[in-house]
């Protein structure tokens, strides 16, 4: 770097350097301002932005909403149950409770009126259905190996392996004085 003083090597008289390129005046009033104000509203630019962004990520990220679809549009009903079973893993739980509600249209009236699903075990995969007489607890086991398989074609493959078929709940046991030895009471017709 060389020093602008009077009588340095190089220097010309009249401004002009040796090499033919002229000095740069430095700013001085007015240009320093102008500078000064340019540098200022910059900084105040910056300044400006970051708080913007940080506003913006106070109100959820600074999106707004357009005229054009986007992620948090709201959702058809149906859409957003649907996400939520596959969310949550509750497909098979979903469709069986969805046989439960139309298993007159599965079994037929006749058997739906006299045979009730009572609950799913998922991790067993078993279906109980409680009867309402014996006679249609025996009806229900014959036709057990067709329901599942009619079940499993609504629900998928092995949804359903087994269904358990409990015959009719009797009145409760009581023990008392009028009980003969060896029986088990009511158990004896019901059970």
């Amino acid at each position: 770097m060389t020093e602008n003083t009077p009588g340095a090597a190089g220097d010309v008289p009249g401004g002009a350097s040796g090499d033919g390129a002229k000095k740069i005046p430095e700013p001085s009033g007015v240009d320093l301002a102008r500078v000064a104000l340019r540098a200022a509203k910059e900084q105040a630019r910056a300044r400006g932005d970051a708080a913007q962004q940080k506003k913006h990520v106070r109100r959820g990220g600074g999106l707004r909403s357009g005229a054009r679809a986007d992620g948090r549009d709201p959702m058809a009903l149906g859409a957003a149950i649907n996400r939520l079973l596959t969310e949550r893993g509750w497909e098979a739980p979903a469709a069986v409770g969805g046989v439960m509600g139309r298993w007159p249209q599965i079994v037929g009236d006749d058997l739906a009126k006299h045979c009730v699903p009572q609950k799913y075990d998922e991790d067993e995969r078993v279906l109980t259905v409680q009867c309402d007489s014996t006679a249609w607890a025996t009806q229900l086991r014959l036709l057990a190996p067709q329901l599942i398989a009619r079940l499993n074609e609504d629900l998928g493959h092995g949804t359903v392996r087994v269904i358990k078929v409990l015959g009719p709940g009797g009145p409760a046991r009581r023990f008392g004085p009028l009980r003969a030895p060896g029986s088990t009471g009511p158990g004896d017709t019901y059970g």
